[in-house]
């Protein structure tokens, strides 16, 4: 797939710099920080479903949303890097993308501790 085909949901929290720099890359972003930094988890879970991307949060109640409640969704990346700044949070991106950007579409995923758990939602 290329870049452009790619859609992202960047939840408030993750940063600006991430927003950026996936617009450099040519991914199509979403960002709620922007659009409405009040909304509800299940509502971005229901935008990303309507447009078909992927979240990106740092946020752990979307893991109760989706294994719990069983929402439908097209994948989410959970970014588990609570003191971390932003240049280390587009580290963490810049790593997780050229590799495993394909199996993280329709899964959740954790990043946290050097670590990329990918789990099938």
């Amino acid at each position: 797939m290329k870049n452009e085909e790619y859609k992202f949901i960047v939840d408030v929290g993750v940063g600006r710099i991430i927003e950026a720099w996936l617009i450099e890359q040519d991914f199509t972003v979403i960002s709620i920080r922007s659009l409405n930094a009040e909304m509800t988890d299940t509502a971005i879970v229901e935008l990303a479903t309507k447009e078909g991307a992927i979240i990106i949060t740092m946020d752990k109640d979307f893991g109760d949303l989706i294994f719990k409640s069983k929402i439908q969704h097209k994948g989410v990346l959970l970014l588990r890097l609570e003191d971390a700044v932003a240049e280390e949070k587009l580290a963490v991106i810049q790593n997780i993308f050229p590799e495993y950007l394909l199996s993280v579409q329709n899964n959740f995923a954790v990043y946290q501790n050097g670590r990329l758990r990918i789990r099938t939602a």
